[in-house]
């Protein structure tokens, strides 16, 4: 019997997280006996589109059987997922809970759903990350994600819930990754401003843009500002073992959030809807958890 082709779509490749969830995916694919297709759209909404339109639009015998995507603006493409369900192909959606997945299950033939991190939780726990980190107030330097990225602003408004008063922030915008940010904080640098601004503690919507602020700022010619950028505590998001835990455990890191992969579980739920008839609902949940905990983490902070 033929093996179901899937179509994995992700972010970007320049992304310590994009990379797990393309990794998670190719496990589930063999356990699953799917064939997988990844694909990359480079940070950009029309190259994703396309992407996936191309496979949709395919003669019937080259089409997949699912698509699953995590998308790279706010929309999530809801005409491109018309088009799938209207070919009979299942729809997977990573990181976002689009309104059309309740609208379209109706007259889906196919799998329908999505699969996401709880983005607002996630902010709420870096907000208490940060009120530890700064018991008496202080500036915080936050570098968020793409403006109309959803995960990005879900995170900002659960952040912004939690944060306390007397915490002062500075927004920076990224696009995921390292080299976004580095421009951003080089950006901010060159303000006439920023050299009467005290810095507390610089956050980040993940932990490739907080390492990536951590380069730029541990490295400014100044070396009495050097040394205090270094005594800077550092946060990030994704908290996967090879970067953002290992991270955390050399001290580069202060903390991050662990955000466990759904590319692999989304996968999981669509083969077995597929090949045997499971079902799915409309929308699940992962769980993030802070590394350290924020008992450990106000721990480390009084002994430091």
């Amino acid at each position: 019997m033929k093996k179901p082709r899937f179509l994995l779509s992700l972010v970007t490749q320049d992304n310590d997280y994009q990379l797990e969830q393309a990794a998670a995916a190719k496990t589930a694919a063999v356990d699953c006996g799917v064939d997988l297709e990844i694909v990359f759209a480079d940070g950009d909404t029309i190259t994703q589109s396309t992407q996936i339109l191309r496979n949709i639009q395919a003669e019937p015998l080259l089409r997949p059987a699912a698509v699953i995507f995590e998308p790279v603006g706010g929309t999530s493409l809801p005409q491109v997922a018309r088009a799938a369900v209207a070919a009979g192909i299942g729809w997977g959606v990573l990181n976002s809970d689009p309104s059309y997945i309740s609208e379209l299950r109706s007259s889906a033939k196919a799998p329908l759903f999505s699969i996401s991190s709880d983005h607002k939780e996630i902010g709420r726990i870096q907000g208490h990350q940060f009120a530890v980190l700064l018991p008496r107030g202080g500036t915080l330097l936050y570098i968020q994600g793409p403006s109309d990225n959803l995960a990005a602003k879900d995170r900002t408004a659960g952040m912004q819930s939690t944060l306390p008063s007397n915490i002062h922030t500075i927004l920076l915008k990224g696009q995921w990754t390292e080299e976004s940010a580095i421009k951003s904080v080089n950006s901010w640098l060159k303000l006439a401003a920023t050299g009467k601004t005290r810095v507390d503690l610089v956050g980040a919507q993940n932990d490739a843009m907080a390492l990536a602020a951590r380069k730029v700022l541990s490295t400014v010619s100044n070396l009495e500002e050097r040394d205090r950028w270094l005594r800077v505590p550092y946060t990030g998001v994704d908290g996967q073992p090879k970067t953002g835990q290992a991270w955390v455990r050399d001290g580069s890191l202060a903390a991050t959030i662990v955000v466990p992969p759904n590319s692999d579980q989304a996968l999981r739920l669509m083969a077995g809807a597929i090949q045997n008839g499971s079902s799915i609902p409309d929308h699940t949940h992962t769980v993030p958890q802070s590394m350290p905990s924020m008992e450990k983490l106000a721990a480390l902070k009084i002994a430091s």
